[in-house]
């Protein structure tokens, strides 16, 4: 009967130490995620940035407002950008 008990002792910590394995493989691959989400984020807002200012008109072409022109004014009397 010692030598069972010893045995699942033994199958305890072997078990204890996998689990422990597992829980520090775990937190790496969560820390790494984070990091990759913060700079696919990062990424992506350079990239929305880029492309806003590329849509934008530019000199004579048409615009309804001031957002919509590169040089940032409107005329609106003929919806051309300035």
């Amino acid at each position: 009967m010692c030598l069972r008990g010893q045995l699942s002792a033994e199958m305890m910590i072997l078990i204890v130490v996998v689990l422990a394995i597992v829980a520090i493989a775990a937190t790496q691959l969560m820390n790494a995620a984070q990091d990759s989400a913060g700079q696919i984020e990062n990424q992506t807002g350079q990239l929305y940035d880029k492309t806003s200012d590329a849509m934008k008109a530019g000199p004579g072409e048409v615009c309804f407002d001031d957002d919509d022109c590169r040089s940032g004014d409107c005329d609106l009397t003929v919806n051309k950008c300035d």
